[in-house]
């Protein structure tokens, strides 16, 4: 039986036309990525990448790697020939009047134009490139392009989804006392329902345990808050989706993250799978109670 080949995709092009972005964009679609990799170094690479673990390599090389750029006609040849490699140059381009626009908003130098003006170091860096954008395979002008609309125009040729950006739901209680996470994208409070806290035989318990979430759940207040919440949800987590967001992360608090909120996220996690979403659980302060007990 063949050996699985390796996805390699090297990304180049014009300085200023979106390489960060796409290496982004590679790396969000699951590919081991590198920034700013030198020619040379590319065969040494390969030779340690194992195909069933690191089958998809996304690499960019541009020019502040032009000490290396001597040996590159070389090095692709020697890679174009390996047999275990599927290999592809992807070269981002746009015009003059667009990269000098660019620059001009970063206020940076340009990397061969260090203490002359912009388009000199354009103009020279496009002479250099010429070989390597005549060998890609894919070309992608950049000049009409938003960074969103890059990453989709790359999606739809590199993604194994048919243009879907990988997409996935993190699902996580916590306490309020303990603090907000920082990167919740939606924050959802349910310290207005009863609190299984003040019953002696479920202070010690989580959300996790049937008794603590068929008392949370059991509440008339409950299920009619969680019905508004899944419904607010279902018609909106497919825009966060399209807008080329990577992960939704909901919280859920309550004071201690230990019974309600817990009891919520687990429910919320498991009816959001069944919608066929692809969705991660965490509960970030739910033995946080226990720990300190322990502690003192």
């Amino acid at each position: 039986m063949a050996s699985t080949r390796i996805e390699l995709v090297m990304i180049t092009g014009m300085s200023g036309a979106g390489k960060t972005v796409a290496v982004q964009s590679f790396e969000d679609m699951g590919y081991f990525t590198m920034d700013n990799m030198p020619p040379t170094l590319v065969p040494k690479l390969l030779e340690l990448v194992k195909p069933e673990e690191n089958g998809r390599i996304a690499l960019v090389v541009d020019m502040r790697s032009r000490p290396f750029f001597s040996e590159m006609t070389t090095i692709l040849d020697n890679i174009q020939a390996d047999e275990r490699i599927n290999f592809k140059i992807l070269f981002l381009d746009a015009t003059d009047g667009e990269l000098v626009s660019r620059y001009k908003e970063t206020r940076r130098s340009h990397p061969l134009a260090a203490t002359g003006r912009v388009l000199d170091g354009i103009t020279l860096e496009r002479e250099l490139l010429a070989p390597l954008k005549n060998l890609s395979q894919n070309v992608i002008d950049t000049t009409e392009l938003t960074p969103r609309a890059l990453r989709k125009e790359l999606l739809e040729q590199f993604s194994d989804k048919s243009g879907q950006a990988p997409f996935r739901i993190e699902i996580m209680s916590f306490g309020f006392k303990y603090g907000l996470p920082l990167d919740a994208d939606l924050v959802f409070d349910v310290r207005f329902l009863p609190n299984p806290y003040y019953n002696p035989e479920l202070r010690d318990k989580t959300g996790l345990e049937a008794a603590v979430y068929d008392y949370v759940m059991g509440h008339e207040e409950s299920e009619d808050f969680y019905t508004h919440l899944i419904g607010l949800l279902q018609p909106i987590i497919p825009g966060y989706q399209r807008e080329g967001k990577s992960v939704l992360t909901i919280a859920v608090g309550c004071t201690g993250g230990q019974h309600r909120s817990v009891a919520f996220a687990h429910r919320l996690a498991r009816d959001l799978r069944e919608l066929d979403w692809v969705v991660n659980e965490s509960h970030r302060d739910k033995d946080r109670r226990k720990e300190t007990v322990n502690r003192s």
